[in-house]
């Protein structure tokens, strides 16, 4: 046996490993989609909060720590928000499931396997821990801190998956982690980070391991 033919065994063994070790049916273009819904939300929600009756709750020169009256006066205008990342959520799931799922049977893998229960795992343990501690800073009142708060804690959701899927979702988390406490610094621009974090880098990404992984 030549070495060409230690080196393509070598290769082959290599490719299966991965395989069997990483989630590797990951859309590139579910994460194009995703940045789309995010785009979308991001500019809903401007409208909501800029309107006559948000604009003055959560706008740039408001108040970002503010009294449990002001909360309950702007019960509306925080459920309305929270009902719409929760359909940007829903909407970029069921995306990325479609899409993935059409990759996997694509290249006869399967979607559902112990390496996937692993990745959402090391995915959902820190997004849910966030989202729980977002809730309670609309409790105390702190609204500023809840997109710095859902940036970091999503980058830390991908950069803990990472080591189960594509490695590109790493840097995508890191990216959302130097967004969100950047954003600590400029409350009241929390929108914007958050349309650069869920929305652009969402779709540089996305489009990177499409043209790296999908075509």
């Amino acid at each position: 046996m030549s070495q060409k033919d230690y080196l393509k065994d070598i290769t082959e063994i290599k490719d299966l490993m991965n395989r069997s070790s990483r989630f590797i049916s990951l859309s590139g273009l579910s994460g194009v989609m995703a940045g789309i819904y995010a785009l979308i939300g991001a500019g809903i929600a401007h409208g909501y909060i800029y309107s006559p009756s948000g604009k003055n709750f959560i706008g740039r020169n408001s108040s970002y720590i503010f009294s449990e009256d002001a909360a309950y006066t702007n019960y509306s205008l925080i459920s309305r928000l929270i009902v719409l990342a929760l359909l940007i959520l829903i909407a970029a799931v069921t995306t990325a499931y479609f899409l993935s799922a059409q990759k996997a049977k694509k290249h006869n893998e399967k979607l559902w396997d112990a390496t996937t229960k692993r990745l959402l795992i090391s995915f959902l343990t820190p997004l849910i821990t966030g989202g729980l501690f977002c809730i309670i800073l609309l409790q105390y009142g702190l609204i500023g801190l809840v997109a710095p708060t859902t940036l970091i804690f999503y980058g830390l959701s991908c950069f803990n998956a990472s080591k189960y899927t594509l490695g590109d979702v790493k840097y995508l988390g890191l990216t959302n982690i130097i967004l969100g406490l950047i954003s600590t610094q400029f409350l009241g621009y929390g929108l914007y980070f958050w349309a650069i974090g869920f929305g652009i880098m969402h779709i540089v990404y996305g489009c990177s391991m499409y043209f790296k992984y999908d075509r």
